[in-house]
């Protein structure tokens, strides 16, 4: 998701850049946070100009504080790229794509009425957080459950498939048996209760009025207690086994085979034998030579 970028040229781009991308000085962790709450200031603003009470009591308010944060959000993207040697691989990557969403919403609104709601996306910038709290040691256990996400990608497909064939013959047998005064007016409304009745979140807008119907209903809602907790086994048993391969070597002790030792282990578990076969058992250099005997 991040890249390494490097400073265009040296001087006034080179100490832009430190206080732009980088986060060990007072200048730059200064900027970060400042950054961080005008994003979220401008959210705050969307968010309380959608209220109709208060869109009516401050609306040129609102307006005028939105171009303000659009033409802030604009001149820090600008000067990002300027100090930067490859700008446009700044704009391919994850961050420069969200902020060139952040503020073109508000520039698009100018042509297109109501466009500025999408301005919300502002939201994913506050991920740079991570850079000013140095929460960034807990990448690696991110990227651990993202490797985790992707190996069990085709387990939780199937089971998602599965389920939707089981909720698809479901909804059609209710849409067959029960009434549309009941809310069973079609087959996708008919599924939307059975995503509904198998998660057993039940929210009451639709309900079987019919004892063969209630009956398939609580069928269904034990169905889904029985098969809610696959994709979750499938997903722990993936992290489970990412945890292992960073932190295990399948290579094994030269001297009895064992092959579990943590990848920075430097003799064996077992017989203490030296791992490292390409450099010498330091335990070596300690003993007494034949010669000195």
């Amino acid at each position: 998701m991040t890249l390494d970028f490097k400073p265009g040229g040296a001087g006034l781009r080179t100490r832009v850049f430190q206080v732009i991308f980088e986060s060990d000085t007072p200048l730059a962790k200064g900027f970060d946070i400042a950054l961080i709450g005008v994003i979220l200031a401008s959210v705050l603003v969307v968010m309380l100009d959608s209220v109709a009470a208060w869109h009516q009591a401050y609306g040129d308010l609102f307006y005028w504080l939105e171009w303000g944060f659009t033409l802030a959000f604009t001149i820090e993207l600008a000067v990002r790229l300027y100090c930067l040697d490859k700008p446009l691989r700044y704009l391919r990557s994850f961050y420069g794509i969200v902020d060139v969403i952040a503020i073109l919403p508000t520039w698009l609104v100018l042509l297109l009425p109501g466009a500025q709601s999408l301005v919300v996306v502002r939201l994913l910038r506050v991920l740079r957080i991570f850079r000013v709290l140095r929460l960034m040691q807990f990448v690696g256990e991110g990227h651990l459950l993202l490797d985790a996400l992707r190996r069990s990608i085709r387990q939780i497909f199937l089971f998602f498939f599965g389920i939707f064939m089981l909720v698809t013959i479901f909804a059609s047998l209710m849409y067959l048996i029960e009434s549309a005064e009941a809310g069973f007016t079609s087959i996708p409304q008919s599924i939307y209760w059975g995503i509904v009745s198998l998660t057993t979140v039940g929210y009451g807008d639709i309900v079987p009025v019919t004892p063969v119907g209630q009956a398939i209903t609580v069928l269904l809602m034990l169905t889904g207690y029985s098969i809610i907790a696959v994709p979750t086994g499938v997903f722990s048993a993936q992290v489970i086994r990412a945890i292992r391969e960073d932190r295990y070597s399948d290579e094994a002790c030269p001297g009895c085979g064992h092959d579990r030792h943590e990848k920075r282990a430097k003799y064996c578990l077992r017989c203490g034998t030296w791992l490292d076969e390409e450099t010498p058992d330091p335990r070596n250099d300690d003993a007494p030579s034949t010669d000195e005997a």
